[in-house]
């Protein structure tokens, strides 16, 4: 997944300032390293933050691209919208419908403006150096657009078998959900989140320090029971699409929620998810794919 809003700058990482000179940079960095190597009792996770910090900042060009709100991985220096990629091959791809990301997006925009100042043109209200000063909820809502987008091009890959809506209102105010995907392995309510850290699972509920109050299983199931309602189908599966690096596991079992069972998963195994479904989950196929589709079709809204 690209770089997200929510990372903590190098500078942040390495305990110094953006205006560190190359020896305080060079002297933070040794440090850090003794600090966190794990031949000597340090955390993996943490070493492997200071590796990537040095790699953002560590050289004269690096550094420069950095401060200037690009990325030497990416290239960078803009949180906008991704052009849609060529197309390598010529498979059909599953059918969508809806805007992935485009309520964040507009509330990110919003939130943007409002927080530069009334008369303040923003050339452009992407730029990295400008996401980066933001207060974290504008950040965090940036995060989840492009979390969303992220999801959306991977399930695009699924082929003609499937169809998603994305963005989809569950009918209370500013409620939604993500992503429905329908295909052969079931119908499925997905949201995708990033929550700026690691989470791991307690009574069935996805905590940690970016969660804070939140309960993104609970407004999962809620959204899904609104939508059960109103297009009289039953869910398969609810999923909570995370960064790679937010868990330690590919697929993280959340317990079953009336009747479908409930994962979260990594970015990188979305696709690879639905398309080989979950044990136990009822399989849709033949007349009955096309029966949810219309029902769906006729009834869905969208934020």
């Amino acid at each position: 997944m690209p770089e997200s809003p929510l990372d903590v700058s190098p500078y942040e990482v390495l305990g110094v300032s953006a205006s560190a000179t190359p020896e305080e940079l060079k002297r933070a960095f040794r440090r850090a390293l003794r600090e966190t190597h794990p031949d000597t009792g340090g955390d993996p996770q943490r070493f492997a933050a200071v590796q990537l910090a040095w790699q953002r900042v560590g050289t004269v060009e690096a550094r420069a691209a950095y401060d200037a709100g690009r990325s030497q991985a990416s290239g960078n220096s803009s949180f906008a919208a991704r052009p849609a990629t060529p197309r390598a091959d010529s498979r059909p791809r599953a059918r969508s419908y809806g805007h992935p990301g485009g309520w964040r997006r507009e509330r990110y925009l919003e939130q943007i403006r409002e927080w530069a100042g009334r008369g303040v043109e923003l050339d452009d209200p992407y730029d990295a150096r400008l996401v980066r000063d933001a207060p974290q909820p504008i950040r965090r809502a940036l995060a989840d657009a492009l979390a969303e987008e992220h999801t959306a091009r991977s399930l695009s890959t699924l082929g003609i078998g499937f169809t998603m809506w994305h963005d989809v209102a569950t009918g209370t105010p500013g409620g939604k959900v993500d992503h429905v995907v329908l295909g052969p392995t079931g119908l499925w309510a997905m949201m995708s989140e990033d929550f700026g850290g690691p989470v791991r699972v307690r009574r069935g509920e996805l905590i940690g320090d970016g969660v804070a109050g939140e309960r993104p299983v609970h407004d999962l199931a809620s959204g899904a029971k609104a939508l059960t309602r109103a297009w009289k189908v039953r869910f398969s599966a609810l999923v909570i699409v995370v960064p790679d690096d937010t868990i330690d596991e590919p697929i993280v079992a959340l317990g079953t929620i009336r009747g479908a069972q409930a994962v979260a998963t990594r970015q990188s195994t979305v696709a690879h998810l639905l398309r080989t479904g979950l044990p136990g989950t009822r399989t849709i196929g033949g007349t009955e794919i096309f029966d949810i589709r219309t029902r769906i079709a006729a009834g869905v809204r969208y934020l």
